[in-house]
């Protein structure tokens, strides 16, 4: 730790922190009087993450608990974490790391993610991640586009960079591989680290490529403090305290792990815990929730999905808190998890492009169906779409006269897209809401995913919020379909659950549901069964569903393996 952690900007940090602590369970208090620290220069990893690594007693506690799938682990503390993270910038500089440079990482569930996060921001680096996942044309652009000048990557990977052309150092975790610095070699440096100089608040620390549900990925530009400090909101949301054992479900290379797996809980002082399977296996996970004493829990909707079809109750002593991000959780969900744990999952509300926005923090009521209200620091307004007046329903913006520390720079090197987005004087997320008398969000959808039938305005996650009710629905996805009489009607793309056969029996069940569940004029009129496309990140892909309605229809007939609710005579007389 350097002396800068007595300086003005670490005091702000620390007291802003203090502050959403002691007004974890008064939101009205904690949005009232919250402000954003004001910062100058300011190094989270040095003058926060050491200083929870140099004193008592969060020195000794465990900042990082890696389990493995055969039950292997791995436990440091924040003391431990500091030095190691020291002796990886120490090495990085060596290898040639300095201010400014851009680094490629593409790690697992490893504790070297964690070292080189620390490490890079203590250097001043910036940060691309990317997950395992990606391939190699995928990485020559983000090599390309993102102007990388290093890349850390697992050895069982190198391969994937034979074809990426470019001048960029080469870093290995793991085996050595022939051309590759051997990361392990860190290891020898000292455990202490100078900085070569202050590092302004405003320096670029990450660089996000979103996951392009509709286009091309976009670079997310985040600094030293819209990330490290910004996620004060996560915190907040989460209701992470000292202490804490936090598990979140996330894969590196997304915005949503640093969120719940880095800046969040170490924010708070409370330990990452981390399960790593092979397969996902709803008992071994919640075994070893149970062993570790898991206090806080996030996962996305997939996962809350999986875990509904398996006994909730082995689960002994269920977590304090259990939160919910990446899409809207389904009201199914949250019944089930409520009957089993007694807790209610809180779902939060925010981007790439920012830290939480929206959410139900702990002690606030929570509406059913909701997301929440704003976290302290974001000026939350709903804009109509047509008019651009504000009011309760629209899309949901940032105002920018009181711009929130969490909010991104900008698009990098996208001017256009930039102003687009930050146009009128608030920033425009794209995802359109309604808000109630007391001041609750609810989530209607993407702006481009909203549509019309019958002059009807759908939200398709109302009307997928009530497919997944029936049982032999996993994933739902509601999409228009051309229609000559209509315009266009709702269409559910369906993967079945686990047990059930995607048949004509099937879908005339689905069908009856929704029609006994939904008005008229909402009813789904189509159903196809099917895996549902995706992004890399796990996020529907409603575009490329959406392009399939309109080619298949482009003749006015139907598309192959659709069922119609004029095809049930069944369902003529409800």
């Amino acid at each position: 730790m350097t002396d800068a952690s007595t300086s003005a900007s670490f005091d702000a940090f620390v007291e802003a922190r203090e502050f959403l602590l002691t007004h974890r369970d008064d939101y009205d208090r904690a949005v009232q009087d919250f402000r954003w620290p004001a910062l100058t220069d300011f190094n989270w990893a040095l003058e926060w993450f050491d200083h929870l690594g140099a004193e008592l007693p969060s020195a000794d506690r465990p900042a990082l608990w890696i389990v493995e799938e055969d039950g292997s682990e791995l436990r440091l503390t924040f003391a431990e974490m500091s030095w190691r993270s020291n002796q990886v910038a120490n090495w990085l500089r060596r290898q040639g790391v300095n201010r400014g440079d851009r680094i490629v990482l593409m790690l697992g569930n490893q504790v070297e993610l964690w070292e080189t996060i620390l490490a890079a921001m203590k250097l001043g680096a910036v940060l691309i991640p990317a997950t395992t996942l990606l391939g190699s044309a995928d990485l020559a652009d983000r090599i390309h586009r993102g102007n990388a000048s290093f890349v850390i990557a697992r050895s069982d990977d190198a391969d994937k960079f034979a074809a990426v052309e470019g001048s960029y150092g080469r870093i290995a975790v793991g085996d050595p591989v022939d051309g590759w610095e051997h990361y392990g070699q860190a290891y020898h440096e000292y455990s202490w680290f100078e900085a070569d100089g202050p590092t302004p608040a405003t320096d670029t620390l990450l660089l996000y490529f979103t996951s392009g549900t509709t286009a091309e990925p976009k670079l997310v530009e985040h600094t030293h403090g819209s990330y490290p400090v910004g996620h004060l909101s996560t915190m907040y949301w989460i209701g992470l305290e000292p202490g804490d054992v936090h598990l979140n479900i996330s894969s590196p290379g997304w915005a949503k792990h640093a969120w719940s797996n880095v800046f969040a809980p170490w924010i708070a002082g409370a330990t990452v815990m981390i399960y790593n399977y092979s397969r996902f296996d709803a008992a071994a996970l919640l075994a070893q929730m149970d062993r570790c004493g898991v206090t806080s829990f996030c996962a996305p909707p997939t996962v809350w999905r999986m875990l509904i079809q398996s006994d909730l109750s082995a689960l002994g002593t269920p977590p304090s808190k259990v939160v919910g991000a990446g899409e809207p959780l389904n009201p199914e969900v949250i019944e089930q998890v409520e009957k089993a744990w007694g807790k209610t999952i809180r779902d939060g509300f925010g981007q790439t492009e920012t830290t939480v926005q929206v959410a139900n923090p702990p002690g606030a009521r929570v509406v059913p169906g909701s997301m929440g209200r704003p976290m302290p620091g974001y000026p939350v307004a709903l804009v109509d779409l047509a008019t651009g007046e504000l009011g309760d329903e629209g899309e949901i913006c940032l105002d920018l006269t009181a711009r929130p520390l969490g909010l991104m720079v900008g698009y990098r090197d996208d001017e256009d897209r930039t102003v687009e987005v930050m146009r009128g004087g608030y920033y425009h997320t794209g995802d359109v809401g309604s808000r109630d008398e007391d001041g609750y969000i609810t989530y209607v959808g993407r702006s481009d995913d909203v549509f019309k039938a019958s002059d009807y305005r759908i939200s398709p996650f109302e009307l997928e919020s009530v497919l997944i009710e029936h049982d032999a629905v996993a994933e739902a996805a509601v999409v228009p379909s051309p229609d000559p009489v209509r315009l266009a009607v709702p269409k559910a793309y369906v993967t079945v659950a686990v047990g059930h056969q995607a048949s004509r029996d099937t879908a005339l069940s689905i069908l009856r549901h929704a029609r006994e569940t939904l008005a008229p004029y909402k009813r789904i009129r189509r159903l196809e069964f099917g895996e549902l496309p995706k992004t890399i990140s796990g996020k529907i892909r409603r575009v490329e569903l959406r392009g399939r309605e309109e080619e298949a229809h482009a003749a006015g007939g139907a598309a192959g393996g659709e069922y119609r609710d004029d095809d049930f005579p069944e369902l003529r007389s409800s």
